[in-house]
This record gives C-alpha cells, structure tokens and sequence, in this order.
C-alpha cells in the first residue's frame, strides 16, 4: 500500500493513480494526512477490505506534501553507517547511534525550493525514514517491523558550521533550517518489499552521484533501531525516524563540497521513489 499526502489530503496511490481516502471511506477517515496515524490499524483493515475505491485521478508531483507533515517527534540517528563514520573521522557507535532531532517546521514535500542560509555551509544526507504505526515503547527486535506504518525517502539537508559549532555542537539547529527535511513521495507499507532491510538508496546534484548504498549496511537496522530507542522513550503513532546516511557527504570530500544556488538535488530509494530539491540564495 502507498499512501501519499495530496495537497494536503489523505490518498491513497493506486496504479499511479491518487484516491481520496476521506472521500472513498464516506468520512470515516479524515482528510488529515497525519491523522491516520492515530487510527492505522483500522486504517489498514479498511483498505485491506475496500472492493470497490472509486476511480483515482491523476496528480503533480508537485503537488505532494510530507506523508507524515506533522508528527510529534522526529528522531535522527547519526553514525549509522561505517563508511560515513569513517569520512566523518568518528569511532563507531557501540549501544546507540547519536540520536537527534529535527525539529518539525523543517518538515516539507518531495519536490521544494530551498533557500539556503547566508554564509552557511549546506550538506546533502540520503536516509530512509520511517513513520510509526502503532506505539512502540520497550519493544523486541523481532516484534519492531509490527509497529512501523511505511517507509519513505528522506534528505537530512545540514548546514555545518551551526551543526558543529562549539563549545557544544548544535546538530538540531543545524538540521532544522525551513526546508531542510523533505520526505516523500508517498509513504509505502512494509509489505510491499521483498526485504525491506535492504533496499538501494543514493543521491545526486546536478546530476552526478553523491551517495549510494544499500540499507543492508546499516549499524544499527530498523529492528534493532526501533528496539533501542524504545527502551527509552516511547515511539507515537505518526513519529518520524530517520535511520542515518552512508558515504559521499559533502563535509567528508576532499575538497568539500557544498550546496549552491540553482543546484539541483535528487534524491531517491528502491521501491520508494525519489525527492527533487533546487535551492536558492
């Protein structure tokens, strides 16, 4: 299943197609992308169930929002792939990954103009995100997948010089510029996947590849993710997590390499599909 957030209206994506849900439901679920969240098992059962959606109507990209626009945490880990520890110079993570934020102004759709912070230093993170289903709190590895709703692509833009200012680094500031999380284009159920802990994820600007890596290579995999954060705070139905990114950041290059005005920068994951950021000055 893919759900997608349609000019702010809750559809579902069927062959290509957008189906209004509160429309196709008679308002038993409302327009709200985000709230369906709250009510996801009957959501799925209700889908699981529908014989006859009405015909879906075309739509624009453009026109897509966040598939979670609004949730009540965004959870970040860093460090979650060896090849990125290792650009960055930084001793793997042993119980847990750098946990973050970004705060959730930040959040946009998968196809957005971004203006970039004068005098910054912009970077491009490919991730994998997740967003809960049912609440998680002390969950098992083997029952994790259970409570996720979907999967979705995910950019964690950073600008450096806030994020590793010191005398303490601002990571949360510095990932939280308007625009500096896009997500989408839709959110796709794990069901959906063949292996969804090993999908293909990469990145480009202006058309040369930045990143590529498989999730296969995560430290920490959405399970066992999913199982540590849990121990400590509980994960809410619509929560947003972003897994980590591999290699090929700016900040780790030789020379570093930095987002510009009029780059374009394209995001994208297997059996997901694909972000496009231009950003401006």
């Amino acid at each position: 299943m893919r759900i997608a957030n349609l000019s702010g209206r809750l559809s579902l994506i069927v062959d290509g197609l957008a189906v209004d849900v509160e429309q196709a439901s008679g308002g038993r679920f409302a327009a709200d992308p985000q709230a369906v969240y709250d009510h996801w098992a009957e959501f799925r059962g209700w889908v699981d169930q529908a014989a006859d959606l009405p015909e879906g109507t075309a739509f624009a990209a453009a026109d897509l929002g966040a598939p979670a626009p609004g949730p009540r945490q965004v959870v970040a880990a860093g460090l979650n792939y060896r090849d990125h520890a290792a650009e960055a110079g930084l001793a793997l993570p042993d119980e847990m990954p750098p946990v973050f934020t970004k705060f959730v102004s930040s959040i946009t759709g998968p196809v957005s103009e971004v203006e970039l912070p004068r005098g910054g230093h912009t970077d491009w993170e490919v991730e994998l995100v997740l967003v809960i289903g049912t609440r998680a709190h002390r969950v098992s590895k083997d029952a994790a997948w259970s409570h996720v709703a979907g999967l979705t692509v995910g950019q964690d833009l950073s600008e450096r010089i806030i994020q590793l200012a010191g005398p303490a680094p601002q990571f949360s500031l510095g990932k939280s510029y308007p625009g500096f999380a896009p997500m989408g284009p839709w959110l796709v159920t794990p069901d959906e996947f063949e292996d969804p802990d090993d999908l293909e994820l990469q990145c480009s600007v202006n058309g040369e590849q930045m990143q590529k890596s498989r999730t296969s290579e995560l430290i920490f995999p959405v399970p066992e993710l999913i199982a540590r954060l849990s121990a400590v705070l509980p994960l809410l139905p619509g929560d947003v997590v972003f897994t980590g990114t591999p290699a090929g950041v700016g900040l780790g290059r030789s020379p570093q390499k930095w987002l510009a005005a009029g780059d374009e920068l394209v995001t994208s994951i297997e059996g997901i599909g694909e972000l496009r950021q231009r950003f401006t000055d």
